[in-house]
């Protein structure tokens, strides 16, 4: 019989990218980014792993939505408190937080649990075109999307 090949953390090479989110649709670049943080686009994907690379998302002002949910979706939050419920119009949120649109959709594609937590961590999302993760040379990820 063969043997399945867990891969050890120290042969892990994870790589940088980065990803333009300029006029893509929110969820076909979420699952897109959340396929690479977890790994799952390399030979030496294991599910209970970390294996996955580091994503750089750029532009998070001008991802778009279909239809009428920028002005339908809406995104809640809860501070705790009685009556603390927050909640907010995509529209609103781009115009305020637009990292927190993209981390949102794509924490919504990890597992539920430390794995996803720490999958998570290598998220990285910028308002601009600027970022400041360039001594890591990140590379520039072309995905299979197109809008």
């Amino acid at each position: 019989m063969n043997k399945t090949v867990v891969p050890s953390v120290d042969s892990l090479q994870r790589d940088w990218y980065v990803v333009d989110a300029a006029g893509q649709t929110l969820g076909r670049l979420a699952s897109e980014i959340a396929k690479v943080l977890r790994g799952k686009h390399k030979p030496t994907f294991t599910p209970h792993m970390d294996v996955g690379d580091f994503i750089v998302v750029v532009n998070a002002e001008k991802v778009t939505v279909g239809g009428r949910k920028a002005h339908q979706k809406l995104y809640r939050r809860h501070s705790g408190r009685p009556g603390g419920m927050k909640v907010e119009t995509f529209s609103h949120l781009q115009a305020r937080l637009p990292e927190r649109i993209v981390e949102t959709a794509v924490r919504g594609m990890l597992p539920r649990n430390a794995l996803g937590r720490q999958l998570f961590r290598k998220l990285k999302v910028y308002r601009g075109p600027v970022h400041p993760h360039g001594a890591q040379r990140p590379a520039t990820l072309s995905l299979s999307t197109a809008s």
